[in-house]
């Protein structure tokens, strides 16, 4: 079960945290995004927090469609 809500928050961070303009823009969107959504699967919200904002961050460097 915890795999799931890792995949689940995982997804969710990578997908939203394209909202913003610059690193620090889609650091914090992230960031936010994957802590509610881990404290909403039941997970840890400071590690979904982590990983959302690492996420946001990365992601322009990883080529997601839709991170500018």
């Amino acid at each position: 079960m915890q795999f799931k809500t890792w995949i689940f928050a995982a997804a969710a961070a990578l997908t939203l945290a394209a909202c913003g303009d610059t690193d620090l823009e889609r650091g914090l969107s992230g960031a936010a995004i994957g802590a509610v959504a881990a404290e909403a699967t039941g997970g840890d919200a400071l590690v979904g927090a982590a990983v959302g904002g690492a996420a946001g961050v990365l992601c322009d460097d990883a080529n997601v469609p839709g991170c500018t």
